[in-house]
């Protein structure tokens, strides 16, 4: 009987390690004890169009590569063990040179180009560490259906570009700091419990979404704050003039401005952009001040922002 009992137990360990062994295709290590040393090696060994998912993991460390997903690079994990200590980054910035001495320009800057469908991230932290030198992207993602649970967006002006016209993307938990229009581009993005960290003075957001685009930024039960000085950030101003970012049940923080949006010195775009929020709390959201040509939304128009209204029929959770 006890036999039976230790020989159960040690199968059931087996068990165990064999299918943590298994849970990721490929570790990432930087001191090179694991499958690949570097995160772009990890990538180029993805099968192409791979319809099942492909899990790495990216052990602790500080990874300085210029990385590219590839579109053919389908269905791709990152898992982190802790955000704060598995680090991808490069310092590119807009105006830094190219080998033909041309400024290699806002998304050439991007420490990580994200082309590939189905990308997933997680405890993982994106930056770009060139400093306020102007535009210097950490994350540009075009594929769709990218999302990210747990992550952080380090930078300064330009931290974080949604750029896909067609690209859904989501955010939970996530940290994202930044300067002048740290969240800019042209996706469909829904922010679920973020926290925006806002440094200096600026914009939050610095939307382009396409006309026809039914919903544009979306954060819900989001936290602004940051080291900015008071009333020194706008909630957003329009890139191009059909912006939409609306703010659901947001705390917001002293540097957010009572006039709370800007129209990029364009009355017109005021006639288009849809700015929005419901439920704004804290000392921010000083929503009697706001500009006239803002919305604050009724209980009705808020419960139209749901996940599946904005993502259509792709569930973030599900992966």
């Amino acid at each position: 009987m006890m036999r039976n009992l230790i020989l159960s137990g040690f199968l059931l360990l087996c068990s165990v390690v064999l299918v943590a062994q298994n849970k990721y295709d490929f570790v990432v290590t930087a001191d090179g004890s694991g499958d690949f040393k570097t995160v772009q090696e990890a990538i180029n060994a993805v099968p192409d169009m791979r319809a099942s998912r492909t899990r790495v993991l990216i052990k602790p460390g500080v990874y300085k590569e210029k990385l590219t997903l590839p579109a053919t690079k389908t269905n791709v994990s990152f898992v982190g063990e802790d955000a704060a200590k598995t680090i991808l980054t490069f310092d590119d910035f807009a105006q830094r040179k190219n080998r033909f001495g041309e400024n290699i320009g806002t998304s050439g800057s991007s420490s990580f180009f994200i082309y590939g469908e189905g990308f997933t991230a997680e405890n993982i932290t994106f930056e770009n560490s060139a400093g306020p030198v102007g535009q210097a992207v950490a994350v540009r993602i075009d594929g769709d259906k990218v999302s990210f649970f747990n992550c952080r967006f380090l930078g300064f002006q330009d931290t974080l570009y949604p750029h896909g016209e067609k690209s859904r993307q989501y955010y939970k938990n996530c940290y994202i700091e930044g300067t002048v229009d740290y969240i800019f581009g042209f996706s469909t993005v829904l922010f679920d419990n973020c926290t925006l960290f806002c440094k200096k003075a600026g914009y939050v957001t610095a939307a382009s979404t396409p006309k026809e685009s039914a919903y544009g930024f979306v954060f819900r039960n989001c936290k602004i704050t940051g080291s900015a000085p008071e009333s020194t950030f706008a909630l957003g101003r329009p890139w191009r003039p059909y912006a939409k970012v609306v703010y659901l049940e947001c705390e917001m923080d002293k540097v957010i401005a009572p006039a709370g949006w800007n129209n990029w010195g364009n009355a017109e775009n005021e006639k288009t952009a849809f700015y929005a929020e419901y439920k704004s709390r804290g000392a921010g959201a000083k929503v009697a001040q706001r500009v006239s040509w803002s919305h604050q939304l009724a209980e009705t128009e808020a419960k139209q922002y749901t996940t599946a209204n904005i993502l259509g029929d792709w569930n973030p959770e599900i992966r």
